[in-house]
């Protein structure tokens, strides 16, 4: 598996960063104290932490206590530490490294669930605004397809009205997906084989289902977005309903 191009510049960066910090810093480590000097080389891990990649993170935090061993403490130019408080220096180095690094990559995390769950908002806010405006509901399952394929990662996905034909594993109201009456473990093997039925469900009333076929190899999409994909066919479910309901009477 190829590695992404920002991980990538996080490693470089926890390599080369804290030496050409540290290198610049050989100048004036007489007249600073070994503590300042580490508070720089922190400054420098805080920045590869803040890229959010905890490898790059620890590994700048390693770099980091070496090269204030090496260009900083007496003797220079070497891995020996004579001075006990640069010792506890060292260390301490090391040891807020490898927290700032872990909480950067936690942070990183947090923003991507944040960034997530607003596009999840988006999309239910948008097919709700269809939902109420006088476009006709066929506007709104078109819609909702094209979100489905970007949400779950779809290859394809079709509608169809009002028929229960075969017996296709089907994605659940509560997110799972069931096949020939048993939940299928989808995180741990996948996607079933074959199109994957998605009902079309309001007010206990069925108009329809979307047929949802993933891409070859795609993983699986998570809980939640699942859960957003059965309010969606919902949505759908609720604008087809009124059609339904008008053309009766």
């Amino acid at each position: 598996m190829r590695m992404p191009l920002r991980d990538v510049a996080a490693l470089a960066a926890a390599v080369l960063a804290p030496f050409l910090v540290a290198l610049a810093l050989v100048p004036v480590r007489t007249g600073l104290t070994s503590t300042n000097l580490a508070l720089l080389l922190v400054v420098v891990v805080v920045a590869v932490a803040a890229l959010g990649h905890r490898p790059a993170g620890a590994l700048a935090a390693l770099s980091a206590a070496f090269w204030f061993d090496f260009f900083l403490t007496a003797p220079y130019q070497s891995l020996d530490i004579r001075g006990r408080a640069d010792v506890e220096t060292a260390v301490l180095l090391l040891l807020v490294g490898l927290i700032v690094s872990r909480l950067g990559a936690r942070g990183r995390l947090l923003g991507t669930v944040a960034l997530r769950d607003a596009r999840h908002l988006e999309r239910l806010h948008t097919t709700t605004r269809l939902a109420e405006s006088s476009r006709s509901p066929d506007d709104l399952v078109r819609v909702v397809r094209s979100q489905l394929v970007e949400l779950l990662g779809l290859a394809d996905c079709r509608f169809e009205y009002g028929t229960l034909l075969g017996r296709p594993p089907r994605l659940r109201p509560d997110g799972t997906v069931q096949v020939d009456g048993w939940i299928w473990d989808l995180e741990r093997q996948g996607w079933p084989d074959g199109p994957v039925e998605l009902r079309a469900v309001a007010g206990g009333h069925y108009q329809g289902r979307f047929l949802l076929t993933p891409a070859p190899g795609s993983p699986p999409p998570s809980l939640e977005s699942r859960l957003v994909a059965v309010d969606l066919a919902g949505q759908a479910a609720a604008a087809l309903e009124g059609t339904t309901a008008v053309r009766a009477a």
